[in-house]
Order: C-alpha cells, then sequence, then structure tokens
C-alpha cells in the first residue's frame, strides 16, 4: 500500500475527482481527513463503509470554500486532532461558462474565492502540521484549459492558472522543510461537473483532438494524485502534470 501510515487531508470528496481519490487512498492506507460542503448522511455512509472495507480511519469535515469562516474553522478543527498530516489534495472548486465580455467582476471575485484565496488560505493552515514535521506533498488539482485557454471560460481558467503559479512558487519555498507542491492538469475527465458545464458537440470536439480520443475517467485522476502522494514521487516537485489524454 502506497500511503499507509500517512494521513491525508482531501478537498472536495463527496462526487466526481474527489470522490475516487478517497476511494484510492483508502484502498492504499492513508488516514483521510474528508472535506465537503455539506456534510449529509449520504456521505457519511460512504466514509463509514470505505473504512470497514480498508480498515483505514476518515474523519469528515465541512468546509464551505466559500466561506472565509468555515475554511478557518475546518482547518483548526483538522489541526486539534493533533494528527501529522502528511498529504494535502486540494481538489474542491467550481466553474463559471461565460465569455470574457459577458463575464462580470463579481463573478471573477467569487470563482477566485473559491479556486484559488479558499484554497490557499486552507494550505496555510494545514501547512502548519507539514513544516513542523518537516515533511509533506501538497497537490493542486488545476486544468489543462490553465494551460491551453479555454473559450468561454475566462474567470475559471484564470483561477487554475493562478494555481499553477502559486505550486511553482510553494515549491520553491517549501523544499526545504522537505515538502513536495505539484498541481494536476486534467482534460475532460467524466465528472457532474463536465456533464452540466460542457455541451455533448464540444465534448465530442475536444476529445477528437487528443491522442486516446476520449474522455479521462476519474480514478485515472486519482492515480495520478497517488503517484503524487506516495514516496514514489519522492522528487517530484514544482510540476503541473498534465493528465488529458494527449492534448
Amino acid at each position: 500500500m502506497l500511503l499507509k501510515n500517512k494521513t491525508s487531508v482531501v478537498t472536495g470528496c463527496n462526487r466526481g475527482i474527489g470522490k475516487k481519490i478517497l476511494e484510492e487512498f483508502s484502498k492504499n492506507g492513508s488516514d483521510i481527513f474528508a472535506c465537503v460542503r455539506s456534510l449529509d448522511e449520504n456521505f457519511k455512509k460512504i466514509t463509514k463503509e470505505l473504512e470497514a472495507k480498508y480498515k483505514n480511519k476518515i474523519y469528515p469535515i465541512q468546509i464551505d470554500l466559500s466561506d472565509e469562516e468555515s475554511v478557518k474553522n475546518g482547518g483548526k478543527n483538522i489541526l486539534s486532532n493533533n494528527v501529522n498530516i502528511d498529504i494535502l489534495i486540494n481538489n474542491a472548486g467550481s466553474i463559471d461558462t461565460s465569455i470574457f465580455q459577458m463575464t462580470s467582476i463579481e463573478k471573477y471575485k467569487e470563482l477566485f474565492n473559491i479556486n484559488f484565496f479558499s484554497q490557499i488560505l486552507f494550505t496555510q493552515l494545514i501547512l502548519k502540521s507539514m513544516i513542523k514535521n518537516k515533511k509533506g506533498s501538497i497537490v493542486f488539482i488545476s486544468s489543462s484549459s490553465a494551460i491551453d485557454g479555454n473559450e468561454g471560460r475566462s474567470a475559471y481558467v484564470s483561477t487554475k492558472a493562478a494555481i499553477n503559479g502559486q505550486s511553482k512558487v510553494l515549491s520553491r519555498e517549501l523544499g526545504k522543510y522537505n515538502i513536495r507542491v505539484n498541481s494536476i492538469a486534467p482534460g475532460l475527465t467524466k465528472t457532474d461537473m463536465m456533464k452540466k458545464n460542457t455541451p455533448d458537440k464540444v465534448v465530442d470536439q475536444i476529445t477528437s483532438q487528443t491522442s486516446l480520443n476520449r474522455c479521462g475517467e476519474p480514478e485515472e485522476i486519482a492515480n495520478v494524485a497517488l503517484f503524487l502522494a506516495s514516496d514514489l514521487s519522492s522528487y517530484v516537485t514544482g510540476q503541473t502534470i498534465r493528465a488529458d489524454g494527449g492534448m
């Protein structure tokens, strides 16, 4: 098991890529602080089933990235357990689909708050444990659109490009503490977010341009996160790894 005796913090665990990360990390032995915006009974049931199957510990944590106080309280809640944090996966985020001239400054602020500022604040909090123990791996889930651009998603693309830049800077600053920082840039991935925000004709157009001629599966992105979280990537930092089928 690649993450045995490690403790992870993962945001956005209730669906899509985050849910698959929760499953893969559990399978590989990690205890997990599983962060979600809405802590409902269905999610608690999922965590109990994973614990029973893989014999790890999962601590459901409520965090709303649109609310700064919620982010602070969630981080403090995690740290109050006095558990050494080895891995942080910043997965949760939001999207908007509108062309540049139709995107309000308010929408830019909203997406930057969720996709960038709240994630940076949360990372600052969790880093306290990593710096203290002089080890850790931080992974941001970005997007291939932050590299290639994506018509009609100006605000979203801007937030993800900011994440890539911040990831690179953090890798420089935190290397002396043996903390690695990377980001993953998925292409089109079969999630509820993709289905809701990407018309079928656009999916067909984009996938036809990939070498593999298909969308990615959430578990394929989760496996990249598993690699970056594990000691298999002990000499990998400051990278944005594309997982996009060969764009």
